[in-house]
């Protein structure tokens, strides 16, 4: 397989802090609802769902956000002439449909899904995105989709360690209260 010519970095996403609660609460009751029909998204969960996604943010608002794009920018040097797009499972835009049908309308030929969570269970990692990813791959049967996931496990648990002792990489992260 060739070397992909995009990387689509997936988070989580977060409600932004100043965003009223009461909104997130109708989405959630929606979805849930709609979960246990089998029926697609009505109007009001797509209106609450894309008012919630371009809430505006900042740093403070949004630090799940924020954090991500330093995930980003860390990993953006080491991917060579590969682009890197950010995208989020809910709450934030872009969702991963939108950053994928952007990539596609630029010509990417070959993307590479990579997830943000590291362990195995998530029901985004191991659901919502493949599902998703499916529905990708059918509308666009010419580009090929890639899945990095799951994560080699014990690769995983050397990065957790190296942040934990200290090791190659870590910059003093261990903070002791």
């Amino acid at each position: 397989m060739s070397r992909p010519d995009a990387v689509v970095l997936v988070g989580h996403g977060g409600v932004p802090r100043d965003c009223p609660r009461e909104l997130v609460q109708r989405l959630k009751a929606l979805e849930a609802r709609r979960r246990g029909s089998g029926l697609p998204p009505g109007e009001e969960e797509r209106a609450l769902d894309e008012r919630i996604r371009r809430w505006p943010r900042t740093a403070t608002t949004d630090p799940y956000g924020a954090g991500l794009a330093r995930v980003a920018e860390a990993l953006r040097p080491l991917l060579g002439a590969t682009e890197l797009v950010v995208a989020f499972n809910e709450f934030c835009a872009p969702s991963l449909t939108e950053a994928i049908e952007d990539l596609v309308a630029r010509g990417r030929q070959h993307i590479v899904v990579l997830p943000s969570m590291l362990t195995p269970g998530g029901v985004h990692s191991e659901v919502d995105i493949p599902e998703e990813l499916a529905a990708l791959r059918a509308r666009h049967p010419e580009v090929a989709i890639g899945y990095a996931w799951p994560f080699d496990l014990a690769a995983v648990a050397r990065l957790l360690a190296s942040q934990a002792l200290g090791g190659e990489g870590c910059e003093g992260t261990t903070a002791w209260r």
